[in-house]
């Protein structure tokens, strides 16, 4: 492989100006074509083949009016005022008449004749039901409803949103996290290399690759259904791994330079070695990526995709693009930044690196972990077990009103609902009831899911065509343990509650349907374990021709993973990170332990393949086990330092959003990256690897006969350059292209 990639690399660096135009050429269609498509993401959770859902079908079928997304309307007002003193309820009244001629609306409930009005009187509960579902509701019908209510607000009454479509509900997503990110990631570049050419060189090609990525999803977006935490995840693969990416060629280029050998040479050179790495670690991403689609999800599968799509263009640019945009730039990434107070510090720094590796920190902490590898693995393996253990109280779910920030409209409804009705009304139940002729038949069902326990009201909401939709209360919020139960209660007393009606029921509803996904994402989690870990084990078993090495990598990776599930969990569930962050508590997100699980899994493996490649590089050479673990370890600690405070910083980034959801992807990936990077990957892994010495590469026989030699860490490329250069490559001196 690396024999290939160094070819590849020089033929980017001598056609450098027609690789930069295609890529180019290829952002300006991705472009094109969003702008063309139009194509949105949105919010919208479901899962094919669930009771829920096969209750939306069916009212799609005989009920159309009732089998669409939702709005539920909060007018409120304040004090002695009471929304039914006369001036406020001809407000209320008068846009809930210009509410039903709203297109797409099928159904719209009167506060006032259902009587949903508090106690006090301060608060009135009204709905839309649409005929389309959320994903299918235009723009343009949220727009006709936030102007319906113009009457209730000119009248003095507050007016909230919530349910699983409202004005406002598919907010765009800031572009501030990235700016963010980019900026810290340009400054921490800049310290590890000490030269603003090579510290803008990543970022400039990962710009790039994201453009490409994010513009083709929006083009996607147009023919089929994205998520739009789908994006969030893809720009944060995107940058992270293409800064990484490029990163890891880009110092092994450079230090090829300060070494004396020729920029085109040296090119090349980077490519074939960290390039093999490079290739396995995008590899194992995408592999973990993809395997989101065995769940089942389609939301999930697409958001795997996207992520992997952003994973493949990063690696496709940093083995294309990388080796281009080096060639331009000839020997200025080699020109450092000189201040006054430390003339030539950053000149030293890097000339020591490269020409005398022992002397660098990365060294000097290598040979700490490993003069201490016994102690250290045990203190380290301590450390990550005791932030595991929140995980044993996770509890899954899927974001509320609740979750959101008090500034955001379906916070505000959530709230003025429970104050003044109940949790529960925020997240009614819809019985599906099959097979009766009207409503007076279905009037049996209501009576006995009424009196069922944890149910506040049950209501009919339309009749036809033999179905009959029943709205319950829960007298518990959507995402209380209690409304589960409820629902589970429901459908295993079907039978009994349809009584001798002859009738069918479902449960659905947006609550029903979040309940749905969250145990269909639990189920989920060991087959998506076994299948990503298993085909991973395959791929690192093959780059390293051992078996010792992946299994002590996925043990690694459990351990961090397992400590970030503790750390999400006490900051979000339990709320130790309401007043640092502003984290509202609230269940862990039914998706983040799957995409967790992969993501963390993908980046964790990217660390283990630089460090351990460069230490088997130095045990393939030596043949001295714990020599090959200090000199590879105080070799890759610098880069992989560099890459994981890049990643950590961009994930960080993402928790200066609104979204809670966001913030709760933001905070889980910065931990386990951080924790895989600096305590398993720079210090358990050389600590292992020391204590085993050299049976870590062992091998069986067959291995050598069955299993071909990949060479990722690039010795057999090393070899044959150093014999084909006469004198070897420290003769030359950089030249300028």
């Amino acid at each position: 492989m690396s024999v290939y990639l160094y070819r590849l690399a020089r033929w980017a660096f001598r056609r450098r100006r027609l690789v930069l135009a295609l890529w180019i050429l290829a952002a300006g269609t991705a472009i094109t074509l969003s702008v063309v498509g139009g194509g949105k993401t949105d919010n919208t959770f479901t899962v094919p083949g669930t009771e829920s859902q096969r209750a939306t079908n069916l009212l799609k079928e005989k009920l159309p009016a009732l089998s669409g997304g939702q709005t539920q309307i909060v007018f409120a007002t304040h004090g002695d005022t009471k929304v039914t003193d006369p001036s406020y309820k001809a407000g209320v009244e008068a846009s809930i008449e210009r509410l039903k001629k709203v297109p797409q609306v099928g159904l719209v409930t009167d506060p006032f004749a259902a009587k949903s009005v508090s106690e006090n009187g301060n608060v009135a509960l009204g709905s839309v039901q649409y005929a389309a579902q959320p994903t299918d509701v235009k723009e343009s019908t949220l727009d006709a409803v936030e102007a319906a209510v113009v009457p209730a607000r000119n009248a003095g009454v507050d007016v909230e949103y919530s349910g699983s479509v409202y004005p406002g509900w598919n907010e765009a997503i800031s572009e501030l996290p990235e700016l963010i990110g980019l900026i810290v990631a340009f400054v921490i570049l800049t310290i590890t290399f000490g030269a603003l050419v090579a510290a803008g060189l990543p970022i400039l090609t990962a710009i790039i690759g994201i453009v490409v990525t994010l513009m083709s999803v929006s083009a996607l977006a147009s023919v089929m259904t994205i998520a739009s935490t789908s994006t969030t995840v893809a720009t944060m693969l995107g940058l992270s791994c293409g800064i990484d990416y490029g990163l890891f060629i880009l110092a092994r280029h450079r230090n090829n330079l300060l070494t004396g050998m020729s920029i085109e040479d040296s090119v090349a050179l980077a490519a074939g070695t960290s390039g093999s790495s490079v290739v396995f670690a995008a590899l194992t991403v995408m592999i973990a990526l993809c395997g989101l689609a065995v769940v089942g999800i389609p939301f999930l599968t697409v958001m795997g995709f996207a992520a992997a799509g952003a994973v493949l263009v990063a690696l496709l640019i940093a083995l294309t693009l990388m080796p281009a945009m080096l060639g331009f730039a000839g020997n200025k990434v080699a020109r450092f930044i000189s201040t006054p107070l430390r003339r030539g510090h950053h000149e030293s720094v890097a000339q020591i690196a490269a020409n005398e590796p022992d002397r660098t920190f990365g060294a000097r902490w290598a040979r700490f972990v490993v003069r201490g590898r016994v102690p250290l693995l045990i203190g380290g393996t301590a450390f990550l077990v005791l932030l595991a253990l929140p995980a044993t109280q996770m509890d899954l779910g899927l974001p509320s009103g609740s979750s959101k920030p008090k500034s955001d409209t379906a916070r505000k409804a959530y709230d003025l609902t429970t104050a003044n009705f109940g949790a529960g009304f925020n997240g009614p139940l819809l019985v599906v009831a099959d097979g009766v002729p009207d409503a007076a038949a279905a009037a049996p069902i209501t009576g006995r899911l009424a009196k069922i326990p944890g149910v506040v009201s049950a209501a009919p909401m339309a009749a036809d065509n033999g179905v009959a939709v029943i709205r319950v209360t829960p007298s518990t919020g959507p995402n209380d343990d209690a409304t589960t139960d409820l629902v589970k209660r429901i459908r295993d007393d079907r039978t009994e509650i349809a009584g001798d009606t002859g009738a069918t029921l479902l449960v659905g509803g947006t609550t029903a349907s979040n309940i749905d996904v969250s145990e269909k994402l639990s189920s989920a989690l060991p087959v998506f374990l076994i299948v990503v870990v298993g085909l991973a084990f395959l791929l690192l078993t093959l780059a390293f021709r051992t078996i010792l090495v992946p299994i002590k990598s996925i043990i690694g990776f459990l351990l961090s993973v397992a400590a970030a599930f503790g750390a999400q969990v006490a900051m979000f569930q339990w709320g130790w990170g309401q007043h640092l962050f502003g984290i509202t508590p609230s269940q862990t997100i039914s998706f983040l332990p799957l995409l967790m699980l992969a993501i963390i899994f993908g980046l964790s493996s990217d660390y283990e393949v630089f460090v351990v490649s460069r230490i088997k590089e130095d045990f393939t050479r030596n043949g001295e086990a714990v020599r090959a673990v200090r000199r590879g370890t105080g070799l890759s600690a610098r880069v992989v330092t560099a890459a994981a405070l890049i990643m950590f910083s961009i994930f960080v980034a993402f928790m200066f959003t609104d979204d809670p959801t966001v913030k709760a992807i933001g905070f889980s990936f910065a931990v386990g990256v951080l924790l895989d990077a600096f305590v398993v990957r720079l210090t358990l892994v050389p600590a292992v690897m020391a204590i085993v010495g050299a049976k870590i590469w062992y091998h069986p026989k067959w291995f050598a006969t069955y299993i071909p030699d990949l060479d990722i860490e690039g010795d057999r490329l090393q070899h044959e350059f150093e014999r084909t250069r006469p004198g070897g490559p420290r003769d030359e001196r950089p030249t300028e292209v």
